[in-house]
């Protein structure tokens, strides 16, 4: 499966209404949704935030008040099309005053995703692995620094006696960054999985 390096954009006027396309790699659904309300709140003037998601195989998409199957649904075949995963198209819609008709927003919205990806580079997407570790207070800024340095993804840190911290990283790089950790950590790591 393939996924994108970085964002990529477009910028349509289609008989007075304008499309910002976006397609961006998302690692989940969470994030996605995540971007789409920072979108909202950036653009507090559209008319409409329409978005498709492909993440992990899981896909959704959303019309966000344009007429049913008309947005949400082109936008995710583009990327279907494509055989992109792990990737988020976005398309704000300013209102121009003039209806395009349900033939015509789906002609809209779908060739903003295709402009914006035409200007895309696609990488092979890397499986990521999950763990988690406790570590004493005093070390939660050394794990970190070092979960960043390793190309590791932090997800959550709970701090209770000590400081749980789940985080995720290339599967192929997992093992060895456990061991790093291990022997850096002088034995004061504690793994509480790893899937």
């Amino acid at each position: 499966m393939q996924t994108l390096a970085a964002p990529v954009h477009s910028e349509l006027v289609i008989r007075k209404s304008r499309f910002l396309g976006c397609v961006q790699p998302v690692p989940d659904r969470a994030a996605a949704l995540e971007h789409v309300a920072a979108l909202r709140n950036e653009h507090p003037g559209a008319a409409h935030v329409c978005w498709a998601l492909m993440a992990g195989g899981h896909s959704a998409a959303h019309d966000d008040g344009e007429p049913g199957g008309t947005a949400g649904r082109p936008m995710l075949e583009v990327l279907r099309r494509q055989e992109l995963d792990g990737v988020l198209a976005t398309v704000v819609r300013y209102f121009g005053g003039v209806k395009l008709g349900a033939g015509g927003l789906v002609r809209a919205y779908t060739e903003a995703v295709a402009q914006a990806l035409l200007q895309g580079q696609q990488v092979l997407m890397q499986r990521r692995a999950r763990a988690a570790c406790a570590v004493p207070y005093d070390l939660e800024g050394w794990l970190r620094r070092q979960l960043a340095a390793h190309g590791a993804q932090l997800l959550s840190a709970r701090h209770a006696d000590e400081v749980l911290v789940e985080f995720s990283a290339p599967e192929n790089d997992m093992a060895a960054l456990r061991e790093r950790l291990d022997a850096a950590g002088q034995g004061r790591l504690h793994w509480a999985r790893q899937d």
